[in-house]
């Protein structure tokens, strides 16, 4: 199987980076770039293409796709706008 070869997946693989592809996309990512990460993401998440044998069936890992929208993008810290403890009462 040459290097780039997407023949040795499964169709939901496939949909999989395509679904993901779309993400980064609308995210402001290049096609090429895009692309490469969507591959990335689904090789680690279900470690490759189609494996032949009986036995071989994994569990595909999740955690990648759990981070989602989590990652980035927000600000960091608890809420409130106070540095400092304590309350404003009693202060002059």
């Amino acid at each position: 199987m040459a290097r780039g070869d997407k023949g040795k997946y499964t169709e939901k693989q496939k949909r999989q980076a395509e679904h993901i592809e779309e993400g980064y996309e609308r995210r402001g990512t290049s096609k090429g770039e895009a692309e490469r990460r969507a591959w990335a993401t689904v090789n680690k998440s279900s470690g490759g293409g189609k494996k032949s044998g009986s036995g071989r069936g994994k569990t595909t890992k999740k955690s990648s796709s759990k981070k989602g929208g989590k990652k980035g993008g927000k600000k960091g810290g608890k809420k409130g706008g106070s540095k400092k403890g304590g309350s404003k009462k009693g202060r002059k």
